[in-house]
């Protein structure tokens, strides 16, 4: 590692050059280095350059700890008691995708060290490596033992002999989702409690023991999707029992974050490119709104009341019983999270979050403020890859001297599950300016070292600080007294609280005087303290119950959920009333602890409230939050008063779809169609209504309401020719209106609306209409017929299109236009080889039969079915050296012409484009030049979560390709290239398969030039968040 020293410390000594900060050189005068924007490509990938095309924060410094070769690809990192930095390396990352080599020893977990204290890491040893290790992605170090997550398995390690090497290697759990997947098991983390915090990703799905025996929960809930959503956030006693279940319905939530009172904090991924990122507070049992909470449906879903923007649409966050969101930040990759508690930093990022996002190149602090039962938060940049897009921050943890150390994957490109370099990878240290590195030490065996321990900043010294005070029981209670009672810093109070609250004989006094305190934090501390005791809590709740601050009663409002008491609904509808109709985190709250309970709390209520709640926003929260059938009438009175417009009061019809109670809420929305409550609304408002009740009024009431009836007949009239209409038309099933269908089949026949009728037109059987319309002779509605079928891609669809190919009495234009869409869906495309193969498609047809396959994204069935043709003989398109692409200059505007012809069928820019694959609005903040080169010549080297293919076959042969944007139990919507979609109901499927290649078709460059090409890539770059 000599020379590694070397390159950083001569890089350190051009930094301080470009600051304007003295560096003492004893020798001679040294030369500035260049500047980022003037290195050769080569060059900026140097170790020495590594922070040259970084701006890092001025009220801080950056240093080199480590970098390549010494470590490559760095995935997560903890620190231990010594200042250590144990590394997950992840070379062997993806290799069925990436097509990267792999190391047959497998992937490693090192342990880096400063030994001379001069802040670069001069010691590397390999703690851990295996074939079975292939791209962990969560380390948390406990003395001699490290916990190692990587999907299916939850791994323990143990140095028994003190050699720095793992001698056992156990299994804690087992069969977790996710394996090779960046949404499956992440890091563990140290709680202030003594317990362990962890999360996996919605790749997750499940978590059985070592045994293959699925987990249950504290109430008995086996751990699996169909009690859970998505990604879950855990926690669970340190010998892995107990496990609990704290938040649901994440996508991709990477690493939680745990302060000092016990509040949870981690970061979200959105599907990428929808500007969604979020940040989260996890409220306790919470369900965070990645999918439909009743019906699983994805965020792209039609629903009532929808969001205004995609990103929020992204998270359901207007509807009932979705806990908010602290923060969005755009298009990124979230990945490591800490909450710094250290004093090292400046004061702006004390008791701060500080995240990783290798999306945008940042590593970020989000300082939060209270705001009534959650809080908000700004943003406060610490590292910016501005100049250098390789930098991938991939994990942050805070040092035992309270500088903090980020890992840096270092790489072209990040999500997609890509790997564009296997080399390369770094660790940085931040601290103020001229801060050395120095560790603590602490006798761990007196009571004043486990002390200091406990209170410092770095959490593999905070647990092995606690195991010392546990094991010391008694004899540590007047240290820990004198932190609670003297020490100004209340986090450290909240250390001491938690302590005293597991060891001792009298720990009950030590939380119900903290109970007292005047600081609502100590408070809510000791209450989160009483509940894991086991104290009876109805005493602290009759308390509590009516706090001052809504922080401590939100959290004693989500203890109410399934607490055995007489007087919980008393405590609950107490709790209620002081909702101030403006705190949407209290409501979330107050959801949370009812579950289970709805009718009992909510009468209490309603009781309590009188009839007059209706009419404040605070009991019409209340209402609108609920489950139960008691809340009803009204909810339905809210839903139909028109003394208020109805955009006001779409979130009560929204409600009903959260209502348990089908038969009530079925007779509720059948009221309002009778003429009295019609006549009520203003002009206009009356059709509005009867759609929304038309929406929400389970189809299977239809037959026993006369009023639904005919407000469906009024209701297809007046929606004629949208979306409204079709949706309603699916619901329903009503074959009287096939003629309609094939009108606006015709009418919109080169868009989702007009491909969606007629996918509706075959599925009620009307294959004779449409016959009947192809042999009119009426090329003006023949054309769009034909193109209103393709694409479908059903044997039926194409039955009717090859009738229409192989009819030697009809024009041959016609037939052209017909054999060139046989091919435009993926059973299609199969569907041409075989006609090609056995010769059936005449002469004069087959060009017109290849070209329709021509954009297929199966590379075979492109260059199989061109074989068919005369003169087929490729022309060599080679292109020139990567090095050579990035040294062309290319034309925005022009790109932006090769985009619309080439990528605009799939993806959307802005407003240009279809929404079929991953958006692009914000790619060239995302990717580098040289990865968004890969990802067009090699699509299949990396694939979106969320945007792979899948086939599915169907009962009557036919097969469909496309990408699953919404999937319940009964149906399935299924995205086709172009950006259609088609309904599928899952009881019509004979198979479902996921496609392991990319839906983006290869060989694209090739029917662009090079400087096409380099245009297209120019103009892709131009696309970034704006500062």
């Amino acid at each position: 590692m000599a020379t590694q020293k070397i390159q950083i410390r001569l890089m350190s000594l051009f930094l301080c050059l470009l600051l304007g900060v003295s560096c003492k050189d004893n020798t001679k005068e040294t030369t500035l280095i260049k500047p980022f924007d003037q290195l050769s490509e080569e060059e900026k990938r140097n170790p020495e350059n590594a922070l040259s095309g970084i701006k890092v924060n001025e009220k801080l410094q950056a240093t080199v700890f480590a970098s390549e070769p010494t470590l490559t690809n760095p995935t997560n990192i903890d620190i231990d008691h010594k200042g250590r930095v144990w590394v997950c390396e992840a070379y062997n990352y993806r290799p069925d995708l990436t097509g990267n080599e792999t190391n047959p020893k497998g992937d490693r977990i090192l342990i880096l060290e400063d030994s001379d204290g001069d802040g670069i890491a001069d010691k590397s040893t390999v703690f851990y490596q295996s074939p079975e290790l292939n791209a962990p992605l969560g380390i948390w170090v406990m003395g001699n033992k490290a916990i190692v997550s990587q999907s299916p398995y939850v791994w323990l390690l143990t140095d028994t002999d003190g050699d720095d090497k793992a001698d056992t290697k156990e299994v804690i759990f087992k069969g977790i989702g996710g394996e090779q997947h960046d949404h499956g098991m992440h890091a563990f983390v140290f709680g202030p409690d003594g317990k362990f915090y962890f999360n996996f990703g919605n790749a997750g799905g499940t978590i059985t023991d070592k045994n293959g025996q699925v987990l249950k929960d504290k109430y008995g809930k086996s751990i699996n999707t169909e009690n859970y959503k998505q990604g879950l956030v855990f926690r669970s006693n340190p010998d892995f029992s107990g496990i609990e279940v704290l938040g649901q319905n994440f996508r991709n939530n990477y690493e939680v974050a745990v302060d000092s009172y016990g509040t949870m904090w981690q970061s979200d991924n959105d599907d990428d490119g929808n500007k969604g990122v979020r940040i989260n507070y996890v409220m306790e049992y919470g369900n965070f709104g990645y999918r439909d909470e009743m019906t699983n449906a994805g965020w792209r879903a039609n629903r009532t009341n929808l969001e205004k923007e995609i990103p929020l649409q992204h998270w359901h966050l207007n509807d009932p019983g979705v806990v908010p969101n602290l923060l969005q930040t755009g298009a990124g990759s979230p990945t490591g999270m800490v909450v710094y508690e250290g004093r090292a930093l400046p004061e702006v990022f004390w008791d701060q979050m500080i995240h990783t996002d290798a999306g945008p190149n940042v590593v970020r602090a989000y300082p939060v403020k209270k705001d009534g039962a959650g809080y908000k938060a700004s943003i406060e940049n610490i590292m910016e890859g501005n100049k250098d897009q390789w930098f991938r921050p991939s994990d942050v943890c805070v040092a035992p001297d309270g500088s903090i150390m980020v890992s840096d994957w270092y790489d072209p490109g990040v999500g997609g599950h890509q790997a564009g370099d296997l080399n390369r990878g770094r660790i940085f240290r931040i601290s103020k300016q001229g801060e050395p590195y120095n560790n603590p030490s602490y006798d761990l065996n007196t009571v004043n070292g486990a002390i200091e321990a406990l209170l410092n900043p770095n959490l593999s010294m905070r647990y092995l600080g606690w195991v010392s005070l546990k094991d010391i029981g008694n004899d540590a209670v007047p240290a820990l007294e004198k932190v609670f009672n003297e020490n100004n810093n209340p986090r450290f109070k909240a250390r001491a609280l938690w302590m005293l609250s597991k060891i001792g004989n009298n720990n009950e006094a030590y939380i119900e005087n903290a109970l007292k305190s005047d600081n609502p934090d100590i408070r809510i501390t000791a209450f989160r303290a009483a509940r894991q005791s086991g104290m009876d809590l109805t005493p602290i709740i009759q308390q509590l119950v009516s706090d001052k601050d809504p922080q401590v009663r939100r959290d004693v409002a989500i203890a109410l959920r399934n607490y055995k008491s007489d007087q919980a609904a008393e405590f609950w509808a107490t709790l209620a009333l002081q909702h101030d109709g403006e705190d949407r985190w209290y409501l979330e709250a107050l959801g949370i602890g009812a579950s289970n309970n709805w009718d009992q709390y909510y009468s209490t209520w309603l009781k309590k409230a009188e009839k007059e709640i209706i009419n404040s926003k605070k009991g019409q929260d209340i209402i609108w939050r609920s489950r139960t059938g008691k809340a009803i009438p009204e909810l339905a009175q809210l839903a139909s008063d028109t003394n208020n417009p109805i955009k006001d009061r779409l979130r009560y019809f929204r409600a009903f779809d959260f209502n348990p109670d089908q038969k009530e809420k079925s007779k509720a929305l059948e009221k309002m169609l009778e003429e009295e409550q019609l006549s009520k609304e203003g002009q206009g408002s009356d059709k509005e209504l009867k759609k929304l009740v038309l929406t929400h009024l389970p189809a299977s009431y239809l037959k026993e309401s006369t009023l639904a009836q005919e407000a469906l007949k009024n209701a297809l009239n007046e929606t004629y020719g949208t979306e409204a209409y079709l949706e309603l038309v699916q619901k329903f099933d009503i074959p009287t209106e096939n003629a309609r269908l094939l009108q606006m089949a015709i009418k919109e026949y080169d868009n989702n609306l007009g491909k969606t009728a007629a996918t509706l037109l075959l599925e009620q059987g009307g294959k004779k209409i449409i016959l009947k319309e192809l042999y009119s002779g009426d090329e003006k509605r023949i054309y769009p017929t034909i193109n209103a079928l393709k694409g479908i891609g059903n044997s039926e669809s194409i039955a009717i299109i090859e009738e229409i190919t192989f009819n030697s009495g009809l024009p041959i234009m016609v037939r052209k236009e017909a054999a060139s869409a046989i091919g435009s869906s993926y059973s299609g495309e199969d569907r041409v080889l075989i006609l090609l193969k056995e010769n059936e498609i005449p002469k004069d047809l087959i060009a017109s039969a290849v070209s329709g396959v021509s954009r297929a994204w199966r590379k075979n069935i492109r260059t199989e079915a061109a074989s068919y043709l005369d003169n087929t003989k490729d022309n060599d398109n080679p292109l020139p050296s990567m090095s050579s692409l990035l040294g062309m200059e290319g034309n925005k505007d022009k790109g932006l012409e090769v985009f619309k012809n080439n990528c605009a069928v799939c993806h959307q820019a802005g407003n240009i484009g279809m929404d079929f694959g991953p958006k692009l609005t914000e790619i060239g903040s995302k990717l580098s030049k040289e990865v968004q080169f890969i990802s067009i010549i090699h699509p299949d080297a990396g694939i979106s979560f969320g945007y792979e293919g899948y086939l599915i076959n169907m009962k009557d042969g036919s097969t469909l390709g496309g990408i699953i944007t919404s999937q319940t139990e009964t149906d399935i919507d299924l995205k086709l290239p172009g950006g259609s979609t088609v309904s599928i109901k899952t009881s019509d499927m004979a198979s479902m398969k996921q496609i392991e290649n990319s839906m983006m078709p290869t060989g694209l460059e090739q029917s662009m030039s090079t400087q096409e090409l380099v245009d297209l890539v120019t103009f892709l770059m131009s696309l970034k968040k704006d500062s």
